[in-house]
This record gives C-alpha cells, sequence and structure tokens, in this order.
C-alpha cells in the first residue's frame, strides 16, 4: 500500500474540514445540488471523452495509486547480472529455465527470444514496441483522471454561474443576496477542492509509478541485448548501473533478488 497517498488524503481531508468547521457551522458547506453539478457534469464529460471499456478499466487504474509496490531497480539489474552469469557458465539455453520463474512477462519475453537465437535487432524491436505500448496505456490511465482533475473546476464555474443566475432573480430582496452568492460559490470550491486534492495528484501519483516501471523495462531490455551479445556479467552490471543516480548505485550487487514484479499501473 502506498502511505504517502492515504497520508496525503487524510491529511487534507482533516486540515480542510478543521478549517471549514472553525468559528463558525460547517454545514453551511454542504449543498448537495452544488455537488451533483459538479461530480455530475464531470462524470458526464468523461464519458463523452473515452470509450466505455477504457472507463471500466479506470477503477483498476486507480487501485494502482494506492497499492502500487515500489521495485528497487538495484534488484533488477541484481537479477539480469545474475542471468549474465548463468549464461557464461551454461550458456542461453540455461537462461530458460530461470526466467519462467521470474514473475514478469516482459523479462520472460526477452529471455525466451535470446534462448530462440532471434536476430538482435528484432529483439530490440519487439521490446521497443511492449515499451511503447505499455507507456501509451500508463498514459491513457493518467490521463482520464489529469481530465477529471481539468473539468472539475470547470464545471464548478458552471454551477456558480447557474446559482448566480437564480440569486440575480431575488435581487428585490436584500436578505436572499448573501446566502444565494454563497450557495452559487460552492460548486467552484467543490471542483478547486476535488481537483486539487484527487483528480490532479492520483494523475500524478499515476505519471510517476509509470516511469519508474518503464525505467525498469529498460534496464531489463538493455540486460537482455547485452547477455546475447555475450558481454561479461561485470560489463553488464556497469552498463545498467548506468540507469541509476549515482546515490542508488551502491545498492547494486547487494541485494538478493527478491519478488520484485507486480502487474504494471495501467494494464
Amino acid at each position: 500500500m502506498d502511505k504517502a497517498t492515504i497520508l496525503g488524503i487524510i491529511t487534507g481531508v482533516f486540515l480542510l474540514g478543521w478549517a471549514m468547521a472553525e468559528g463558525g457551522d460547517w454545514q453551511i458547506f454542504w449543498n448537495p445540488a452544488s455537488l451533483a453539478i459538479t461530480l455530475g457534469g464531470t462524470f458526464a464529460a468523461i464519458l463523452i471523452s473515452y470509450p466505455m471499456h477504457r472507463l471500466l478499466s479506470m477503477m483498476k487504474v486507480l487501485k494502482n495509486a494506492f497499492f502500487k509496490r515500489k521495485k528497487d531497480p538495484a534488484e533488477v539489474i541484481n537479477m539480469m547480472v545474475g542471468f549474465a552469469e548463468k549464461a557464461r557458465k551454461e550458456g542461453l539455453l540455461a537462461l530458460e529455465e530461470e526466467a519462467n520463474e521470474v514473475d514478469d512477462d516482459f523479462t520472460k519475453q526477452g529471455i525466451q527470444l535470446v534462448v530462440d537465437g532471434t536476430d538482435p535487432e528484432l529483439v530490440k524491436g519487439i521490446l521497443d514496441t511492449e515499451l511503447t505500448y505499455l507507456e501509451e496505456r500508463h498514459r491513457a490511465g493518467a490521463g482520464i483522471f489529469q481530465t477529471m482533475g481539468n473539468l472539475a473546476p470547470s464545471f464548478g464555474m458552471i454551477g456558480t454561474l447557474i446559482g448566480l443566475i437564480k440569486m440575480l432573480q431575488h435581487l428585490d430582496d436584500p436578505d436572499a443576496i448573501g446566502p444565494g452568492l454563497a450557495v452559487a460559490l460552492l460548486t467552484t470550491f467543490y471542483g478547486a477542492l476535488i481537483a486539487n486534492l484527487i483528480f490532479l495528484p492520483i494523475a500524478g501519483k499515476l505519471r510517476y509509478y509509470s516511469s519508474e516501471e518503464i525505467l525498469e523495462k529498460e534496464i531489463i531490455m538493455e540486460g537482455v541485448l547485452s547477455i546475447q551479445a555475450g558481454d561479461n556479467p561485470r560489463v553488464v552490471q556497469e552498463k545498467l548501473k548506468a540507469f541509476l543516480p549515482p546515490t542508488e548505485r551502491h545498492n547494486v550487487g547487494k541485494k538478493k533478488e527478491t519478488d520484485m514484479f507486480d502487474e504494471g499501473v495501467a494494464g
């Protein structure tokens, strides 16, 4: 579970709730009609913007923002160096059995292509294509929440305009103007709150996880190509360490391979 996501939402809700309740009645911030305009309009626009099958996968994508396990790129490098050592000692065919024990289809695919004697350029092309479409799926998943974050404030403003129009009908009653204006502004408040506390941060978290997974796949692809080229395991390690910032390179070679691989952020 991603503790930062949970902590951020709880902290935001608590502090905003405390601020709204401080020195007044928090119930003035509750208006079902305003909330319906903001959320209803946002979801209606999303239905227009995306095909249904993509929206049905949204819950799976959302889950990744809360439960995505962080992986250590150093462990990915250690695994690929282990494959290189085995290939150097026992030959490429010896990698097939070990690759089948890894819980990651991208690694299995790369090693199997090498074991089958596929041309290196073709191996690189196939893995590049996999990376391209993986990144596209991730972008689409984060894009849904980005779009919702962009739409929510707009529908909040639309709700405010609706409220102002209604308020103008009662200009002859000064006592009704203040409360009417407060209700009108609530939709803008809801739109800004939902967009900036929920939708946009989730989109950002999904993009971050996507960049991490793409980096891991790039490390794996470079490792597969190096193994196929017959590079010394030490050379493989140095090649792959170049993907990491200097502060993280000391972990390479120190950690044992663990259960590193999960399903991707968006598919």
